[in-house]
Protein backbone atom coordinates (compact mmCIF):
# COMPACT_ATOMS: atom_id res chain seq x y z
CA UNK A 1 0.00 0.00 0.00
CA UNK A 2 1.57 3.40 -1.22
CA UNK A 3 2.03 6.10 2.04
CA UNK A 4 4.11 6.67 4.56
CA UNK A 5 2.88 4.91 7.48
CA UNK A 6 3.65 2.96 10.45
CA UNK A 7 3.84 -0.35 9.81
CA UNK A 8 3.29 -2.57 13.04
CA UNK A 9 3.84 -6.65 12.57
CA UNK A 10 3.13 -9.37 15.38
CA UNK A 11 6.03 -11.59 14.30
CA UNK A 12 5.59 -15.43 15.75
CA UNK A 13 9.51 -16.40 14.72
CA UNK A 14 10.86 -13.21 15.73
CA UNK A 15 11.90 -11.69 12.55
CA UNK A 16 10.58 -8.24 11.53
CA UNK A 17 11.24 -7.63 7.89
CA UNK A 18 12.60 -4.44 6.42
CA UNK A 19 10.36 -1.36 7.03
CA UNK A 20 8.27 -2.67 9.70
CA UNK A 21 8.39 -2.23 13.42
CA UNK A 22 7.66 -5.28 15.81
CA UNK A 23 4.82 -5.11 18.30
CA UNK A 24 6.89 -5.56 21.36
CA UNK A 25 8.67 -2.03 20.07
CA UNK A 26 5.61 -0.44 18.58
CA UNK A 27 4.78 1.58 22.20
CA UNK A 28 8.33 3.40 21.21
CA UNK A 29 7.28 3.97 17.28
CA UNK A 30 6.48 7.82 18.41
CA UNK A 31 5.04 9.67 15.38
CA UNK A 32 3.64 13.47 15.38
CA UNK A 33 0.03 13.37 15.19
CA UNK A 34 -1.69 14.00 11.94
CA UNK A 35 -3.86 17.92 12.36
CA UNK A 36 -6.79 17.46 13.98
CA UNK A 37 -9.48 17.67 11.46
CA UNK A 38 -11.29 20.32 13.11
CA UNK A 39 -14.62 18.80 13.48
CA UNK A 40 -17.17 19.67 15.93
CA UNK A 41 -18.85 17.85 18.91
CA UNK A 42 -22.51 19.21 17.22
CA UNK A 43 -20.87 17.62 13.54
CA UNK A 44 -22.26 14.53 12.05
CA UNK A 45 -20.93 11.00 12.51
CA UNK A 46 -23.19 8.47 11.70
CA UNK A 47 -26.15 8.27 9.58
CA UNK A 48 -28.29 5.11 10.43
CA UNK A 49 -32.01 3.92 8.66
CA UNK A 50 -34.55 3.03 11.38
CA UNK A 51 -35.94 -0.60 11.54
CA UNK A 52 -38.93 -0.01 9.28
CA UNK A 53 -41.51 -2.02 11.31
CA UNK A 54 -44.22 0.51 10.80
CA UNK A 55 -43.20 2.59 7.62
CA UNK A 56 -40.15 2.80 5.37
CA UNK A 57 -37.24 3.62 7.59
CA UNK A 58 -35.63 6.84 7.95
CA UNK A 59 -32.62 8.10 7.88
CA UNK A 60 -31.28 9.31 11.12
CA UNK A 61 -28.26 12.00 12.34
CA UNK A 62 -26.22 11.49 15.14
CA UNK A 63 -23.36 13.19 15.97
CA UNK A 64 -20.17 13.10 18.09
CA UNK A 65 -21.69 14.23 21.42
CA UNK A 66 -24.77 11.30 20.90
CA UNK A 67 -22.36 8.90 19.78
CA UNK A 68 -20.60 7.95 21.49
CA UNK A 69 -21.22 10.07 24.94
CA UNK A 70 -24.78 8.60 24.74
CA UNK A 71 -23.63 5.58 24.70
CA UNK A 72 -22.76 6.00 28.32
CA UNK A 73 -26.46 5.23 29.30
CA UNK A 74 -26.04 1.80 26.95
CA UNK A 75 -22.57 1.11 28.85
CA UNK A 76 -24.52 1.58 32.00
CA UNK A 77 -27.64 -0.86 31.26
CA UNK A 78 -24.89 -3.31 29.68
CA UNK A 79 -23.13 -3.84 32.55
CA UNK A 80 -20.15 -3.89 30.85
CA UNK A 81 -16.74 -3.69 33.00
CA UNK A 82 -13.03 -3.37 31.80
CA UNK A 83 -11.75 -7.14 30.46
CA UNK A 84 -15.39 -8.56 29.58
CA UNK A 85 -16.02 -10.18 26.58
CA UNK A 86 -18.79 -9.45 24.96
CA UNK A 87 -20.72 -10.81 22.22
CA UNK A 88 -23.48 -8.66 20.68
CA UNK A 89 -26.03 -11.05 17.93
CA UNK A 90 -26.70 -8.15 15.28
CA UNK A 91 -26.48 -7.22 11.83
CA UNK A 92 -24.43 -4.19 10.62
CA UNK A 93 -27.44 -2.92 9.33
CA UNK A 94 -29.01 -1.89 12.70
CA UNK A 95 -28.01 0.65 15.01
CA UNK A 96 -27.49 -2.02 17.99
CA UNK A 97 -24.86 -2.97 15.85
CA UNK A 98 -22.95 0.52 16.73
CA UNK A 99 -24.70 0.47 20.46
CA UNK A 100 -22.82 -2.99 21.38
CA UNK A 101 -19.84 -3.87 18.48
CA UNK A 102 -18.36 -0.20 19.07
CA UNK A 103 -19.18 2.26 21.82
CA UNK A 104 -20.50 1.02 24.87
CA UNK A 105 -17.76 -1.44 24.92
CA UNK A 106 -14.97 0.68 23.68
CA UNK A 107 -16.36 3.19 26.83
CA UNK A 108 -15.88 0.01 29.43
CA UNK A 109 -12.81 -0.54 27.94
CA UNK A 110 -14.01 -4.50 26.93
CA UNK A 111 -13.75 -7.07 24.72
CA UNK A 112 -15.80 -7.09 21.25
CA UNK A 113 -16.34 -10.31 20.40
CA UNK A 114 -18.04 -11.09 16.76
CA UNK A 115 -19.42 -14.40 15.66
CA UNK A 116 -19.50 -14.52 11.97
CA UNK A 117 -22.73 -17.26 10.33
CA UNK A 118 -24.13 -17.35 7.19
CA UNK A 119 -26.97 -18.86 8.48
CA UNK A 120 -28.02 -19.19 12.64
CA UNK A 121 -27.50 -21.96 14.43
CA UNK A 122 -28.33 -22.40 18.45
CA UNK A 123 -26.14 -25.01 19.24
CA UNK A 124 -23.31 -23.51 17.29
CA UNK A 125 -23.76 -20.31 19.14
CA UNK A 126 -24.31 -21.46 22.90
CA UNK A 127 -20.84 -23.54 21.82
CA UNK A 128 -19.36 -19.73 20.73
CA UNK A 129 -20.19 -18.87 24.33
CA UNK A 130 -18.55 -21.30 26.05
CA UNK A 131 -15.33 -21.46 24.03
CA UNK A 132 -14.86 -17.42 23.74
CA UNK A 133 -15.74 -17.22 27.56
CA UNK A 134 -18.24 -14.93 27.09
CA UNK A 135 -19.20 -12.53 30.05
CA UNK A 136 -21.62 -10.31 28.85
CA UNK A 137 -24.23 -11.53 26.12
CA UNK A 138 -26.80 -9.61 24.36
CA UNK A 139 -29.23 -10.66 21.35
CA UNK A 140 -32.55 -9.61 20.34
CA UNK A 141 -35.80 -12.21 21.24
CA UNK A 142 -35.45 -13.81 18.18
CA UNK A 143 -32.55 -15.24 19.38
CA UNK A 144 -33.34 -16.12 22.87
CA UNK A 145 -36.64 -17.68 21.67
CA UNK A 146 -34.74 -19.90 19.52
CA UNK A 147 -32.21 -20.20 22.17
CA UNK A 148 -34.70 -21.75 24.51
CA UNK A 149 -35.98 -24.26 22.17
CA UNK A 150 -32.92 -25.35 21.47
CA UNK A 151 -30.82 -27.50 24.34
CA UNK A 152 -29.70 -24.56 26.51
CA UNK A 153 -28.00 -27.43 29.20
CA UNK A 154 -25.61 -25.70 31.99
CA UNK A 155 -25.05 -21.86 31.85
CA UNK A 156 -21.78 -21.03 29.87
CA UNK A 157 -19.32 -20.58 32.69
CA UNK A 158 -18.24 -16.71 32.46
CA UNK A 159 -21.51 -15.75 31.30
CA UNK A 160 -22.59 -12.60 34.27
CA UNK A 161 -25.28 -10.48 32.12
CA UNK A 162 -27.84 -11.79 29.71
CA UNK A 163 -29.75 -8.65 27.70
CA UNK A 164 -32.47 -8.58 25.36
CA UNK A 165 -32.69 -5.62 23.18
CA UNK A 166 -34.93 -4.76 19.67
CA UNK A 167 -38.21 -5.56 20.85
CA UNK A 168 -39.78 -6.42 24.13
CA UNK A 169 -38.99 -9.78 25.61
CA UNK A 170 -41.86 -12.35 26.22
CA UNK A 171 -41.88 -13.26 30.07
CA UNK A 172 -41.69 -17.25 29.10
CA UNK A 173 -38.24 -16.27 27.81
CA UNK A 174 -36.78 -14.68 30.48
CA UNK A 175 -38.59 -17.23 32.79
CA UNK A 176 -36.90 -20.40 30.84
CA UNK A 177 -33.77 -19.05 31.13
CA UNK A 178 -33.47 -18.07 34.58
CA UNK A 179 -34.81 -21.11 35.12
CA UNK A 180 -31.81 -22.88 33.32
CA UNK A 181 -29.18 -21.12 33.70
CA UNK A 182 -30.29 -19.10 36.50
CA UNK A 183 -29.53 -15.91 34.95
CA UNK A 184 -32.29 -12.97 34.43
CA UNK A 185 -32.06 -11.24 30.82
CA UNK A 186 -32.49 -7.76 31.10
CA UNK A 187 -34.64 -5.60 28.94
CA UNK A 188 -33.88 -2.26 28.11
CA UNK A 189 -35.55 0.37 25.37
CA UNK A 190 -34.11 2.44 23.26
CA UNK A 191 -34.49 3.74 19.42
CA UNK A 192 -32.56 4.29 16.63
CA UNK A 193 -32.79 8.21 17.42
CA UNK A 194 -31.63 7.47 20.50
CA UNK A 195 -29.29 5.76 22.50
CA UNK A 196 -30.82 3.47 25.69
CA UNK A 197 -33.40 5.21 27.48
CA UNK A 198 -34.77 2.81 29.52
CA UNK A 199 -33.91 -0.10 31.37
CA UNK A 200 -33.16 -3.65 33.64
CA UNK A 201 -29.97 -2.12 35.30
CA UNK A 202 -27.56 -4.69 36.96
CA UNK A 203 -28.41 -5.13 40.66
CA UNK A 204 -32.34 -3.32 39.86
CA UNK A 205 -34.73 -5.86 40.77
CA UNK A 206 -36.33 -6.66 37.54
CA UNK A 207 -40.42 -6.90 37.44
CA UNK A 208 -41.60 -9.86 35.36
CA UNK A 209 -42.74 -7.77 32.00
CA UNK A 210 -41.39 -4.68 33.01
CA UNK A 211 -38.23 -2.95 30.78
CA UNK A 212 -37.17 -1.05 33.73
CA UNK A 213 -36.98 2.23 35.24
CA UNK A 214 -35.38 5.33 32.66
CA UNK A 215 -31.31 5.43 32.76
CA UNK A 216 -29.35 8.02 34.08
CA UNK A 217 -29.10 11.38 31.63
CA UNK A 218 -32.13 10.50 30.13
CA UNK A 219 -35.35 12.37 30.58
CA UNK A 220 -38.02 9.72 29.83
CA UNK A 221 -41.61 10.90 30.52
CA UNK A 222 -44.87 9.59 29.45
CA UNK A 223 -47.20 11.66 27.74
CA UNK A 224 -51.04 11.30 27.33
CA UNK A 225 -51.45 10.90 23.59
CA UNK A 226 -54.80 12.53 23.45
CA UNK A 227 -54.21 15.83 25.88
CA UNK A 228 -50.07 15.97 25.51
CA UNK A 229 -49.85 16.86 29.04
CA UNK A 230 -46.94 14.85 31.14
CA UNK A 231 -48.53 11.47 33.09
CA UNK A 232 -47.49 12.08 36.43
CA UNK A 233 -47.17 9.21 38.97
CA UNK A 234 -48.29 5.99 38.02
CA UNK A 235 -50.34 5.70 34.15
CA UNK A 236 -50.29 5.13 30.80
CA UNK A 237 -48.79 7.13 28.00
CA UNK A 238 -46.29 7.71 25.06
CA UNK A 239 -42.70 7.58 25.94
CA UNK A 240 -41.16 10.66 25.29
CA UNK A 241 -37.71 12.41 25.89
CA UNK A 242 -38.01 15.84 27.47
CA UNK A 243 -36.39 18.05 25.26
CA UNK A 244 -35.95 21.15 27.67
CA UNK A 245 -33.90 18.81 29.23
CA UNK A 246 -31.70 18.92 26.24
CA UNK A 247 -30.72 15.38 26.21
CA UNK A 248 -27.28 14.14 24.85
CA UNK A 249 -29.01 10.77 23.47
CA UNK A 250 -31.06 12.38 20.95
CA UNK A 251 -30.64 12.26 17.58
CA UNK A 252 -30.27 16.11 15.75
CA UNK A 253 -33.51 15.03 13.28
CA UNK A 254 -34.58 12.85 10.71
CA UNK A 255 -32.08 13.49 7.13
CA UNK A 256 -34.00 16.30 5.13
CA UNK A 257 -36.98 15.37 6.50
CA UNK A 258 -38.37 18.95 8.32
CA UNK A 259 -41.86 17.68 8.30
CA UNK A 260 -41.39 14.45 10.08
CA UNK A 261 -39.07 16.20 12.93
CA UNK A 262 -41.47 19.00 13.76
CA UNK A 263 -43.70 15.93 14.52
CA UNK A 264 -41.90 14.36 16.46
CA UNK A 265 -40.61 16.90 18.46
CA UNK A 266 -44.50 18.88 18.66
CA UNK A 267 -44.85 20.02 22.11
CA UNK A 268 -41.46 20.04 23.43
CA UNK A 269 -40.87 16.44 23.68
CA UNK A 270 -39.17 13.87 21.56
CA UNK A 271 -42.03 11.44 20.69
CA UNK A 272 -40.65 7.47 20.49
CA UNK A 273 -44.53 6.53 19.02
CA UNK A 274 -44.14 3.81 22.04
CA UNK A 275 -46.67 3.44 24.51
CA UNK A 276 -46.05 2.20 27.99
CA UNK A 277 -47.40 1.46 31.46
CA UNK A 278 -45.47 2.70 34.95
CA UNK A 279 -46.16 1.70 38.41
CA UNK A 280 -46.17 3.39 41.59
CA UNK A 281 -42.52 2.59 41.85
CA UNK A 282 -41.68 3.91 38.59
CA UNK A 283 -41.11 0.55 36.69
CA UNK A 284 -41.95 0.85 33.05
CA UNK A 285 -43.61 -2.16 31.11
CA UNK A 286 -44.16 -2.06 27.22
CA UNK A 287 -47.96 -1.70 25.74
CA UNK A 288 -47.19 -1.30 21.95
CA UNK A 289 -46.94 0.81 19.19
CA UNK A 290 -49.20 3.48 18.89
CA UNK A 291 -49.62 2.14 15.55
CA UNK A 292 -49.92 -1.39 16.26
CA UNK A 293 -52.42 -1.18 19.37
CA UNK A 294 -55.77 -1.76 17.97
CA UNK A 295 -59.86 -1.90 19.36
CA UNK A 296 -61.50 -4.98 19.19
CA UNK A 297 -65.22 -4.93 20.34
CA UNK A 298 -64.61 -1.24 21.33
CA UNK A 299 -61.24 -2.66 24.04
CA UNK A 300 -58.13 -1.87 23.77
CA UNK A 301 -55.40 -4.87 22.50
CA UNK A 302 -51.84 -5.02 23.25
CA UNK A 303 -50.84 -7.46 20.47
CA UNK A 304 -47.17 -7.75 23.01
CA UNK A 305 -49.91 -8.88 25.67
CA UNK A 306 -51.52 -11.45 23.42
CA UNK A 307 -48.07 -12.70 22.02
CA UNK A 308 -46.86 -13.23 25.09
CA UNK A 309 -49.70 -15.60 26.06
CA UNK A 310 -49.33 -17.47 22.54
CA UNK A 311 -45.56 -18.13 22.97
CA UNK A 312 -46.24 -20.08 26.32
CA UNK A 313 -47.71 -22.41 24.50
CA UNK A 314 -44.84 -25.38 23.31
CA UNK A 315 -45.71 -25.47 19.80
CA UNK A 316 -44.96 -21.87 19.15
CA UNK A 317 -41.75 -20.38 18.01
CA UNK A 318 -43.14 -17.02 17.46
CA UNK A 319 -46.11 -15.08 17.13
CA UNK A 320 -47.80 -11.77 15.94
CA UNK A 321 -51.09 -10.40 16.93
CA UNK A 322 -52.92 -7.91 14.25
CA UNK A 323 -56.63 -6.66 13.86
CA UNK A 324 -58.42 -8.50 11.23
CA UNK A 325 -61.67 -7.26 9.82
CA UNK A 326 -65.33 -8.36 11.31
CA UNK A 327 -68.32 -8.07 10.10
CA UNK A 328 -69.77 -7.79 13.65
CA UNK A 329 -66.75 -6.90 16.12
CA UNK A 330 -65.36 -4.26 13.35
CA UNK A 331 -62.08 -6.26 14.46
CA UNK A 332 -61.26 -9.47 16.27
CA UNK A 333 -57.31 -10.12 17.17
CA UNK A 334 -55.66 -12.40 15.24
CA UNK A 335 -52.25 -14.65 15.35
CA UNK A 336 -49.69 -15.20 12.78
CA UNK A 337 -48.07 -18.44 14.54
CA UNK A 338 -44.79 -19.69 13.64
CA UNK A 339 -44.48 -23.25 14.61
CA UNK A 340 -41.54 -24.76 17.07
CA UNK A 341 -39.61 -27.45 14.76
CA UNK A 342 -41.01 -31.00 15.27
CA UNK A 343 -45.02 -29.66 15.11
CA UNK A 344 -47.34 -29.41 12.23
CA UNK A 345 -49.73 -26.71 11.15
CA UNK A 346 -52.58 -28.74 11.47
CA UNK A 347 -56.26 -28.32 12.86
CA UNK A 348 -55.57 -29.80 15.92
CA UNK A 349 -52.58 -27.80 16.37
CA UNK A 350 -54.79 -24.85 15.56
CA UNK A 351 -56.98 -25.68 18.00
CA UNK A 352 -54.28 -26.39 21.01
CA UNK A 353 -53.29 -23.05 20.72
CA UNK A 354 -56.82 -21.30 20.38
CA UNK A 355 -57.64 -22.93 23.46
CA UNK A 356 -54.31 -22.21 25.34
CA UNK A 357 -54.95 -18.32 24.47
CA UNK A 358 -58.86 -18.67 25.70
CA UNK A 359 -57.53 -20.00 28.95
CA UNK A 360 -54.99 -17.23 29.61
CA UNK A 361 -56.68 -14.33 27.94
CA UNK A 362 -59.85 -12.38 28.97
CA UNK A 363 -62.59 -13.06 26.94
CA UNK A 364 -62.27 -9.38 25.32
CA UNK A 365 -58.53 -10.30 24.37
CA UNK A 366 -59.87 -13.94 22.84
CA UNK A 367 -57.65 -14.49 19.76
CA UNK A 368 -60.36 -15.54 17.06
CA UNK A 369 -58.10 -16.60 14.03
CA UNK A 370 -55.26 -18.34 13.29
CA UNK A 371 -52.99 -18.96 10.37
CA UNK A 372 -49.65 -20.52 10.63
CA UNK A 373 -46.91 -18.19 8.19
CA UNK A 374 -43.76 -17.19 8.18
CA UNK A 375 -43.12 -14.04 10.02
CA UNK A 376 -42.26 -11.09 7.77
CA UNK A 377 -39.18 -9.12 9.60
CA UNK A 378 -36.76 -6.52 9.21
CA UNK A 379 -33.06 -7.04 8.88
CA UNK A 380 -32.63 -6.69 12.99
CA UNK A 381 -34.74 -9.61 13.54
CA UNK A 382 -37.78 -7.17 14.23
CA UNK A 383 -41.45 -8.68 12.68
CA UNK A 384 -43.00 -6.27 10.47
CA UNK A 385 -46.73 -6.43 11.71
CA UNK A 386 -47.30 -3.53 9.05
CA UNK A 387 -47.23 -6.01 6.27
CA UNK A 388 -49.35 -8.55 8.47
CA UNK A 389 -51.80 -5.84 8.95
CA UNK A 390 -51.95 -4.65 5.14
CA UNK A 391 -53.14 -8.49 4.20
CA UNK A 392 -55.89 -8.24 6.56
CA UNK A 393 -56.71 -5.20 5.35
CA UNK A 394 -60.10 -5.09 3.19
CA UNK A 395 -60.43 -9.20 4.10
CA UNK A 396 -64.11 -9.58 5.66
CA UNK A 397 -65.87 -12.01 4.34
CA UNK A 398 -63.04 -13.54 2.45
CA UNK A 399 -61.24 -16.36 4.48
CA UNK A 400 -57.25 -17.11 3.59
CA UNK A 401 -56.67 -19.86 2.79
CA UNK A 402 -55.16 -21.94 5.81
CA UNK A 403 -56.85 -19.71 8.34
CA UNK A 404 -58.23 -20.82 11.60
CA UNK A 405 -61.09 -19.63 13.71
CA UNK A 406 -62.34 -20.40 17.24
CA UNK A 407 -65.75 -20.90 14.84
CA UNK A 408 -64.69 -23.90 13.65
CA UNK A 409 -64.18 -25.80 16.79
CA UNK A 410 -67.41 -26.64 18.87
CA UNK A 411 -65.89 -26.35 22.50
CA UNK A 412 -64.01 -22.70 21.21
CA UNK A 413 -67.20 -20.87 20.45
CA UNK A 414 -68.64 -17.79 22.34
Amino acid sequence: MPGDYARIVVASDGEVPPGWTGYAEASAAVREPLPHPGNASDDRLLLYFTSGTTSRPKLVEHTHTTHPVGHLSTMYWLGLQPGDVHLNISSPGWAKHAWSNFFAPWLAEATVLVYNYARFDAAALLGQLRAERVSTFCAPPTVWRMLINADLAEVPGDLREAIGAGEPLNPEVISQVERRWGLTIRDGFGQTETTASIANTPGQPVRAGSMGRPLPGVPAVLVDPATGERVEGSGEGEICLDLSAEPYTLMTGYQGDPERNAQAMEGGYYHTGDVAARDEDGYITYVGRTDDVFKASDYKVSPFELESVLIEHPAVAEAAVVPAPDAVRLAVPKAYVALVEGHEPTADTARSILAHAREHLAPYLRVRRLEFYELPKTISGKIRRVELRQREEGVVDDRPAGEFRDSDFPDLRG
